[in-house]
C-alpha cells in the first residue's frame, strides 16, 4: 500500500498579498471604463479675441482677472523738482570786524568758533594813529576852554569900557571855532570806537578795545596776536548770529518764472539722513548768476539747535506749479518701438491701442500732454498681456 505525502501550504502572508492584488487590478478595470464611457472635456475658450483695431477679452477669459482698469484723473498738483542747495548765515545778522586805523594787534580775546554777546571785548589794538587822534582831542578840549576864559575876559573889560566890541567879537568867534576843532576831534574817536571805555591804557599806552557789535558766533579769523595790522580794510573776524539762517537755492533760468516768495520748500541735509525740515521760500534774487545763469531763493530757518551751519549742503524741493493735464500710473504706459502708447477701453472689455506723448512724472504718475482726455478709462495694469 502506497503511502501519500501531503501537499504542502502557502504561507497566510503570501494568500493575502495575492487577495490585494486581485482586488487592485478589478478597481483599475472600474476606472478605466469609466473614463472610457465619459464624453471628452469642452476646449478652452480664446484668451483674447480681435475684432480689426479692436481687441476683445471674452467672457471667461483668464485675462480679465489680470487686467486692472482705471479712470483717467485730472490733475493740478505741484510738479516736485529737486534743486542744489547751500546754507549761509544771514547777511542781516553778520558783521564783518575791520580794525578802524592800522596798528599791532596786542592781544586777542576769543578763539574761532566762540560764542559772544554784544558789547563784549573781542580784541586790543596799539596804534599811533590812535594817540594823535586822542591827542587832537585834548588838544581841542584845552584850546576851548582858554578861548572861552578870554571870552569872559573881554566881555568884562568891554563893560569897564577899556575893550572896544569887535575884541568881544573876536573871542566869541575863537570859542566858537575851538567848539567846532572839539566837536571833530571828538567825532574822529567815536568813529573809531574810541570815545569812553573804548580806550584804555595798557604797558605804558593807550590800546582801543574792539567789542562785538552783536551777540552771535566767532566765523572767522584772520589774525593772530602780535600781527601788524598795515591795510585798514582788512577783515580782522566775523561774527555771525546763527539763531537763523539762509538755505540759498540755485534755480535755473527754465524754472525762475515758477518760484516765488511763499513758496513751500522741504530741505534735506546730508549731515542728517532721514530727517527734513520744511519752510517757505522768503526771497527770489531778481538778477542771476552770469556763470552758472541760476537764480538764488532763499528759505529761512530758525536755527536755536545750531543743527545748520553755514557752508552746508542742502537739497531743496520745491512745488512748481502745473497747469490741469490727464495723468495715469506709469504702469499704464506701454513702449512700441519708438512711440509710448495705452490701451483705451472702447467698450466693456473691448481695448483700443492709442498712442500717447508722455509728460512729467509726479511720484508714481505720469503727466500726458497729448492722447488722452479726463475720463477715458485706461489699462493700468497688466496691459503687456494685451501688447502684441
Amino acid at each position: 500500500m502506497t503511502k501519500k505525502h501531503p501537499q504542502p501550504l502557502l504561507p497566510r502572508g503570501w494568500l493575502a498579498l495575492g487577495l490585494l492584488a486581485g482586488a487592485a487590478l478589478l478597481l483599475v478595470l472600474t476606472i478605466y471604463r469609466a473614463h472610457a464611457s465619459a464624453p471628452p472635456a469642452a476646449a478652452p475658450g480664446p484668451l483674447l479675441v480681435r475684432e480689426g483695431n479692436r481687441l476683445v477679452v471674452p467672457v471667461g477669459s483668464a485675462l480679465r482677472e489680470r487686467l486692472r482698469v482705471e479712470t483717467v484723473g485730472d490733475e493740478a498738483s505741484a510738479h516736485e523738482v529737486a534743486l542744489p542747495a547751500t546754507v549761509e548765515a544771514d547777511p542781516a545778522r553778520t558783521a564783518n570786524i575791520v580794525p578802524p586805523l592800522t596798528g599791532k594787534l596786542v592781544e586777542l580775546k576769543v578763539r574761532l568758533g566762540d560764542t559772544v554777546r554784544r558789547g563784549q571785548l573781542l580784541a586790543t589794538i596799539a596804534s599811533p594813529d590812535l594817540a594823535q587822534a586822542v591827542a587832537d582831542a585834548q588838544k581841542a578840549r584845552d584850546a576851548l576852554d582858554l578861548a572861552q576864559r578870554a571870552l569872559v575876559r573881554a566881555r568884562g573889560v568891554n563893560e569897564a569900557g577899556s575893550n572896544a566890541a569887535k575884541d568881544v567879537e573876536a573871542a566869541q568867534s575863537a570859542v566858537a571855532q575851538q567848539a567846532a576843532e572839539l566837536q571833530r576831534s571828538e567825532m574822529r574817536l567815536r568813529t573809531l570806537g574810541a570815545d569812553g571805555s573804548g580806550v584804555s591804557s595798557g604797558r605804558g599806552a593807550q590800546v582801543l578795545n574792539i567789542t562785538a557789535p552783536m551777540a552771535g558766533t566767532v566765523t572767522a579769523l584772520n589774525a593772530a596776536a602780535g600781527a601788524n595790522l598795515n591795510d585798514a580794510n582788512a577783515v580782522l573776524m566775523t561774527v555771525s548770529n546763527l539763531d537763523a539762517v539762509w538755505v540759498t537755492v540755485n534755480v535755473p533760468e527754465n524754472l525762475v518764472s515758477a518760484v516765488a516768495p511763499g513758496q513751500n520748500a522741504v530741505v534735506t541735509l546730508a549731515a542728517y539722513p532721514g530727517r527734513s525740515f520744511s519752510g517757505k521760500v522768503a526771497f527770489v534774487s531778481a538778477v542771476l548768476d552770469a556763470d552758472s545763469r541760476r537764480a538764488r531763493a532763499r528759505i529761512v530757518f530758525a536755527n536755536p539747535e545750531g543743527l545748520f551751519k553755514p557752508n552746508m549742503y542742502a537739497t531743496a524741493v520745491l512745488g512748481v506749479p502745473q497747469a490741469r493735464q490727464p495723468q495715469v500710473p506709469a504702469s499704464a504706459l506701454l513702449m512700441n518701438n519708438d512711440s509710448v502708447s495705452v490701451f483705451v477701453e472702447a467698450a466693456p472689455w473691448t481695448f483700443v491701442r492709442r498712442a500717447v506723448e508722455p509728460g512729467r512724472e509726479d511720484g508714481d504718475s505720469v503727466r500726458i500732454r497729448n492722447g488722452l482726455a479726463a475720463g477715458e478709462r485706461v489699462v493700468v495694469r497688466g496691459g503687456v498681456l494685451l501688447n502684441d
